[in-house]
C-alpha cells in the first residue's frame, strides 16, 4: 500500500531519513531564499526604511507562517500514523476536515492582518520612518494569507504521505515567481517594501495552484469524498496533536517579535542589521528544521507500525546528521558572518550590526541540531503537549527575559542579545533529555514481567 521509498519502517534509517529529509531541506532553502530575496532586492534598490519595514514585517509574517506549519504538523503526523497502521481509508477525512479548519484560520488571520496592520507595526516598535511601509507590507501579506495557509497545509499533506519531493517542486515555482516579482516591482517600478510583499503573495498563490494540480494527479492510496469536507471526528484528532504545537510556536514567535521590538529601540541601523541577521539565521536553521519535520513523519509511521525501537534510533541518527552540519555552519556564522551579511546590504553599519548579533547567536547552530531532532521524535510520538510545555519554558522563562535584560543594559549590544537563543535551547535540551529518560523508564515498567 505504501511504496518502498515512502515506507520508513524498514531498510537503512540513515539512508531513508536523509533521502526524505533532502527534499524537505531543499524546499526550506527555497522558502528562505525567496524571503531573503525580498530583503536583498529592497536593500539594493529600495530605502533603508524599506529594508527596516521588510525586516519587521517579515517577522510578523514568520509568526503566522510558523504557527500554521506547527498546526499542520497534526495532519502530517496523523496521515503518517494511518499509513503505518495500514488504515489509509481514514486519511480522506483528515484532509477534508483540515481544509475546513484551515479555511476558518485563514479568515481570522485575514481580518487581523488587514484591519490592524498599522497597530501591529506600532506594537512592533517599527522605527518612525518605517511605520507606513511596515503597515503596507503587513496589510498586503494579510490580503494573501489564504494562499500562504493553503501552501503550508498542502505541504503537510504531502509529507504525511511520505512524499517530500512534490513540495520541493511547488516551492521552486514560488521562488522563481518571487525573484521575478521583486526585480520587476522593487528594482523596476521602485515600489520598495510594498512591491516585495506583492511579489511574495503572488508567488505563494501560483505555488498553491501547482500543488493542487500535483495532488489531483497523484496516485493516492485513499479516496477523498465530498462528505469529508466538514468538521468531522478526525479534526479533533489532528487538533489534539497540532494545537499544542501551534500555541507553543505562537508564543515562541511572539518572543522573537518582542526581541525585534527590543532591537528596534536601539535605532534604525540596529533594526536593519538585525533584519539581515535574521535572514542569515533562517538559513542557518534549515538543516535542524528539516530534520524536525522529517523526523515527525518518520517516527509516526514507525510508531504506527509498532517499531518503537526503530523510532528511537532515527532520533539519534538525526542528531548525528544535525551536529555534523551544525558545526560547519557555526564556523561560517561565527567567523565570516560579516561577509555573509554583506550579501544583503552595502551599508557598513548595517553589516556590522548583523555580525554583532550573529556572534552571540552562533552556538545556537550546534545545540539546535540536538533539540530539533528530539522535538521531531516527540511530535511523531504524539507527545505534543510536552513539546508545548518545554517550548514555553524556553520562551517565557529564559529567552525573552534574558534578551530583555540584555537590551536594557547601558552597554546593550546585539551580541549579548543574541546569546539568549542558545541559552534557551540548552535549557530545552536538558528538559527533553529528562523527559526521554522518563518515557523510557515508564515503557520498561509497563513491559517488564515483574511489574
Amino acid at each position: 500500500m505504501i511504496n518502498d521509498k515512502a515506507d520508513f519502517t524498514q531498510g537503512s534509517i540513515l539512508k531513508k531519513l536523509v533521502a526524505f529529509m533532502m527534499p524537505v531541506l531543499g524546499a526550506l532553502i527555497l522558502q528562505a531564499a525567496y524571503g531573503a530575496v525580498d530583503l536583498l532586492v529592497v536593500g539594493r534598490f529600495g530605502s533603508t526604511s524599506g529594508l527596516s519595514a521588510v525586516s519587521t514585517g517579515s517577522q510578523v509574517l514568520n509568526l503566522v507562517t510558523f504557527v500554521v506549519v506547527q498546526f499542520a504538523m497534526g495532519i502530517t503526523v496523523l496521515i503518517a500514523r494511518y499509513l503505518g497502521e495500514k488504515r489509509p481509508e481514514k486519511i480522506g477525512a483528515v484532509i477534508g476536515g483540515g481544509v475546513v479548519v484551515f479555511t476558518i484560520i485563514s479568515i481570522a488571520l485575514f481580518f487581523v492582518m488587514v484591519c490592524f496592520a498599522r497597530p501591529i507595526s506600532v506594537l512592533m516598535q517599527a522605527p518612525t520612518e518605517a511605520v507606513d511601509l511596515t503597515s503596507s507590507y503587513v496589510r498586503i501579506c494579510g490580503g494573501g494569507i489564504f494562499f500562504i495557509v493553503a501552501y503550508n497545509l498542502l505541504s503537510a499533506i504531502f509529507r504525511g504521505l511520505g512524499d517530500s519531493k512534490s513540495p520541493l517542486l511547488f516551492v521552486l515555482v514560488a521562488c522563481i515567481v518571487n525573484v521575478i516579482g521583486d526585480m520587476v516591482l522593487v528594482a523596476g517600478f521602485h515600489m520598495d517594501a510594498a512591491g516585495a510583499a506583492i511579489a511574495t503573495v503572488t508567488a505563494q498563490a501560483l505555488s498553491v495552484v501547482f500543488a493542487v494540480l500535483l495532488l489531483i494527479k497523484k496516485d493516492l492510496p485513499f479516496t477523498i469524498k465530498k462528505s469529508d469536507f466538514r468538521l468531522n471526528p478526525q479534526c479533533k484528532r489532528f487538533l489534539q496533536i497540532g494545537l499544542p504545537l501551534a500555541l507553543q510556536e505562537f508564543l515562541t514567535q511572539l518572543s522573537f517579535l518582542a526581541l525585534c521590538a527590543f532591537v528596534n529601540r536601539l535605532g534604525l541601523e540596529a533594526s536593519s542589521g538585525y533584519g539581515v541577521a535574521c535572514k542569515i539565521v533562517n538559513f542557518a536553521m534549515l538543516v535542524p528544521s528539516s530534520l524536525m519535520q522529517s523526523m515527525a513523519s518518520f517516527v509516526s509511521q514507525n510508531v504506527g507500525a509498532g517499531k518503537k525501537k526503530r523510532a528511537k534510533q532515527s532520533m539519534f541518527t538525526g542528531i548525528g546528521v544535525g551536529l555534523v552540519v551544525g558545526c560547519l555552519v557555526f564556523v561560517l556564522v561565527m567567523f565570516k558572518g560579516d561577509v555573509v551579511a554583506g550579501i544583503f546590504s552595502t551599508d557598513a553599519s548595517v553589516i556590522q550590526n548583523a555580525f554583532d548579533y550573529l556572534k552571540g547567536f552562533a552556538p545556537e547552530t550546534i545545540v539546535t541540531a540536538i533539540l530539533f531532532s528530539m522535538i521531531g521524535y516527540f511530535n511523531g510520538n504524539n507527545k505534543t503537549v510536552w513539546v508545548m510545555i518545554q517550548g514555553l519554558v524556553q520562551t517565557l522563562l529564559v529567552r525573552l527575559p534574558l534578551a530583555y535584560y540584555m537590551s536594557i543594559q547601558p552597554n546593550a549590544s546585539l551580541t549579548k542579545i543574541g546569546l539568549a537563543a542558545p541559552v534557551a535551547t540548552v535549557t530545552g535540551i536538558i528538559l527533553n533529555v529528562g523527559f526521554f529518560i522518563y518515557l523510557n523508564r515508564k515503557e520498561k515498567a509497563v513491559t517488564s514481567p515483574s511489574s
